[in-house]
């Protein structure tokens, strides 16, 4: 919000030699953001000349300019002469004896433009004679100012930068959402009088009598679809001004205070409205009477209808869309803007001039769906004082008397609904205990009767003794107030920011992060700490990317798909975080970065079939769901838990001399397997099996083991079929892994016990095995463990040989294995005694024998 200085002195006492940085930190003090300073880009001399000659010589291009003698004021040399120069004009809306605005040399204009004497059309021009927009001061460049068409008849020589109001300065300020009531200059003028305690004159108190518009004029209102139950006007008031002059010249003031707010002057009536707006908040709009048809209505659109805004443009209108409508149909979109049938122009001579308060959604709504942003509905969608229509169609139509010669009629009409405002209860200490200052109760009520709200004693029988609460009246203009926190913020802000300490909350025990989070963030420093990079992708994916990479055989599952994607080709939530991770080793690759060790943690959507989503009815806002709402809300999105997964590309040690290069593969993935169990606190196992996606033969199932108990499928680690790699752009062996981090996590427990180290030494011993070739070797290693009990501390395959001794159709798996007890050195015998329980259980389940 733009505010002219000079406006603003006129509803609040600020302090003659004060700054205008001064007043932006005077308003930062009760909330406000400061912008900038807005200044007219002008310095003189600029004065007020007089034509004394005007010599047309044409020329041979054709146009004819001026060369004009102009009396500028007194001689600085002496004071009986006349300080007369020769100036080349361009423009022929003046005459001999005209008064006009002059810039003499070392005058510079907005652009920056300076000013000089220069030689041109054969003459030395002294200067300039200036007009509206080189000045600044609108659009309007056919011909100069004459001041006599202002109104005005100033001594020659007199300073024109103060006479035109050139020397004002504006304060921009940002203006929040919920503090609508700012965009005025009577609510700015209202909070530098709580920041500065200065005096402040209220625009709006006037005489309740002159108020009423009479009637003729008022409007019906038939609202059958009101959103959210709110009837899309409560208040619309008419006045009718007759006898007006649009051709009236806009007075210099009114003008340059346009101008700093932000404004383009359009002519005296227009400029009117917009300054009433500025000045109280409340948007106005301006009817030729002459054009009206009939009865104003305010209704909803039907379907389809069509109408034609002051831009010119014809639009398609919504059903939830406010129409201002006459006989022959709509002529405005309510709270937007007007139509282009019933515009104010040139030839007006009667106006019926409109002041309503609009529902804020409503507005809101059209704003955005029309595209449309205006000064109207910015106030509109953000609450307009309810009281405050009266007052400006009152204003409106005096200005348009005073300015625009009209005569103020007995017609008009006034719409309006009983403005109830519900009070708030305020229990005592509680404004001390929420921002933690210890304010007096008299601080409290004069803070909030500052702001214009009426306090009153929740229980008058206590007499003066220490009130029970207090029951608060919020201002009409301040609809955020609405609940004990906002007016203790108010208490807050009125009283000072800096009074507030600066103490640092202390948390009650327990009320760290869950073991889950704790989880989560261990493994995700855990991978980071081994080398991977983690890069969040968006969790949008395609059909196609959810069957091929959500299950193992790649049959088609449900899937969720948004309503409004942002990517119309990726309209499903993601089932797996594989297909993201694929798109940003791609874009990588692209790039030239091919050697990639990608990790991802993140929330996958895996709806179960037959079940439907979505279909919970949305509670409204500004309004907390009850217990049971919530659980419908929850029942109606799908199961979403968090999964981590990995991609391997390229090499993970480059080519070095007298060193090949070493490719990425299962061993890595598997790798980062053992990181994820390490610092999930699991022991995960890795058996062969098959998925869609990955080579054949190159996949694995992860599984938890747990001792005593089934093991537990988690996820899955392979390398990409050639052909999904393929179809991805990416090149060479690309290996994955995919886990679901909940259930790892959940199946490690709360609690996470290291293993204690033995003091004893341990035995090691190998076993070879053959059996049948198409036994897993991790169900053999399982097998191995079961059997050789508490004292096996590892077990790791060292060889997978096929070949010469043994039989076709068999292999010869090599174990490594280490015992060790934790209170006593092992014998050797008793190492192979366990060595032969863990075979005696793999013979039994797969036929396995020792290799001789």
């Amino acid at each position: 919000m733009r505010v002219p200085l000079s406006w603003l002195r006129e509803y609040v006492d600020v302090a003659a030699d004060a700054t205008p940085e001064d007043v932006l930190a005077a308003l930062v003090t009760v909330g406000f953001e400061e912008e900038e300073v807005h200044r007219f880009e002008i310095s003189g001399p600029v004065v007020v000349g007089q034509v004394l000659s005007i010599e047309p010589e044409p020329q041979k291009n054709g146009k004819t300019i001026n060369w004009c003698q102009v009396d500028v004021g007194p001689s600085t040399s002496s004071e009986t002469q006349r300080d007369v120069r020769g100036i080349v004009c361009g423009a022929h809306n003046f005459v001999v004896g005209d008064k006009v605005v002059v810039t003499l040399p070392g005058a510079v204009l907005p652009g920056p433009f300076p000013i000089a004497a220069r030689k041109t059309y054969g003459h030395v021009s002294d200067g300039m004679i200036a007009s509206a927009r080189e000045l600044g001061l609108g659009d309007e460049h056919d011909g100069i100012i004459v001041l006599s068409t202002l109104g005005l008849d100033p001594e020659v020589g007199t300073d024109a930068i103060a006479l035109l109001g050139l020397d004002d300065v504006a304060i921009d300020i940002n203006v929040t959402p919920d503090r609508g009531y700012a965009f005025s200059v009577r609510g700015v003028a209202r909070e530098l009088s709580h920041a500065t305690g200065a005096a402040f004159r209220d625009p709006a108190d006037r005489d309740a009598a002159e108020l009423v518009p009479g009637d003729g004029h008022t409007a019906v209102v038939t609202d059958e679809n009101p959103i959210r139950g709110r009837v899309g006007a409560t208040e619309f008031v008419t006045r009718v001004v007759r006898g007006v002059d649009p051709s009236r010249p806009t007075p210099p003031w009114m003008v340059s205070r346009l101008v700093l707010a932000g404004m383009r002057p359009l002519g005296v009536l227009i400029d009117i409205t917009n300054y009433v707006m500025l000045e109280l908040g409340n948007p106005i709009h301006g009817y030729d009477l002459d054009k009206l048809d009939g009865t104003i209505t305010v209704r909803r659109a039907a379907a389809g209808e069509k109408m034609v805004t002051l831009d010119g443009q014809e639009r398609t209108l919504h059903v939830e869309d406010l129409l201002i409508t006459d006989g022959s149909g709509p002529i405005g979109l309510a709270g937007v803007m007007g139509g282009g049938t019933t515009e104010m122009s040139e030839t007006t001579q009667n106006v019926l001039i409109e002041a309503a308060t609009f529902d804020q959604v409503t507005i809101a709504r059209s704003a955005r769906r029309h595209k449309l942003p205006s000064e109207a509905s910015k106030r509109f969608e953000r609450g307009v004082d309810p009281r405050i229509p009266f007052v400006a169609a009152r204003r409106v139509a005096d200005l348009m008397v005073e300015l625009a010669g009209g005569t103020l009629t007995d017609e008009g009409g006034a719409l309006f609904a009983e403005i109830a405002t519900e009070q708030i209860t305020l229990p005592p200490g509680f404004v001390q205990g929420l921002i933690g200052v210890d304010y007096t109760d008299a601080e409290m009520t004069g803070a909030l009767e500052t702001i214009g709200a009426s306090v009153q004693n929740a229980d008058p029988s206590t007499g003066s003794g220490t009130p029970a609460g207090w029951l608060v009246t919020p201002p009409s203009w301040r609809p955020d107030l609405t609940d004990k926190w906002t007016l203790a913020e108010e208490v807050a802000r009125i009283h000072g920011l800096d009074r507030i300490p600066s103490v640092l909350p202390v948390p009650p025990s327990g009320r760290g992060y869950t073991a889950l989070q704790h989880g989560r963030r261990r493994v995700a420093d855990a991978l980071a700490a081994a080398g991977f990079v983690e890069t969040p992708a968006f969790p949008f994916t395609t059909e196609q990317q959810n069957d091929l990479h959500g299950s193992a055989s790649g049959e088609h599952l449900p899937g969720i798909r948004l309503a409004n994607a942002l990517d119309g080709q990726a309209p499903f939530l993601r089932r797996s975080l594989i297909p993201g991770l694929m798109q940003t080793a791609h874009r990588n690759a692209a790039r030239g970065l091919t050697d990639l060790s990608l990790f991802e943690t993140g929330l996958v959507f895996t709806p179960e079939a037959g079940v439907e989503y979505g279909t919970a009815e949305v509670p409204p806002l500004g309004v907390r769901p009850s217990d049971e709402t919530l659980a419908e809300l929850n029942a109606a999105i799908p199961p979403q838990p968090r999964h981590v997964a990995v991609l391997l590309a390229g090499n993970v040690a480059p080519r070095q001399p007298g060193r090949a290069a070493e490719a990425a593969g299962l061993a890595e993935a598997l790798d980062a397997v053992r990181v994820v169990a390490a610092a999930a606190g699991v022991e995960i196992d890795v058996t062969q099996t098959s998925r869609a996606a990955l080579h054949p033969g190159r996949a694995g199932a992860l599984s938890v083991i747990r001792h005593g108990q089934e093991p537990v499928d988690v996820g899955y680690v392979g390398e990409l079929h050639p052909q999904v790699s393929a179809d991805a752009d990416l090149h060479g062996r690309v290996t994955v892994l995919e886990l679901d981090l909940d259930r790892v996590l959940s199946l490690a427990g709360e609690h996470i016990v290291a293993a204690s180290l033995s003091g004893f030494p341990a035995a090691t011993q190998d076993v070879s095995l053959v059996l049948p070739a198409d036994v897993p070797a991790g169900e053999v290693r399982t097998a191995l463990v079961d059997g050789a009990g508490d004292l096996l501390e590892s077990v790791r395959l060292v060889d997978d040989y096929r070949g010469d001794g043994v039989d076709e159709g068999f292999k010869s798996l090599s174990f490594a294995l280490r015992f060790r007890a934790s209170d006593r050195t092992l014998t050797a015998a008793e190492a192979t005694e366990a060595k032969l329980a863990g075979v005696a259980v793999a013979t039994e389940r797969f036929g396995a024998s020792i290799r001789d």
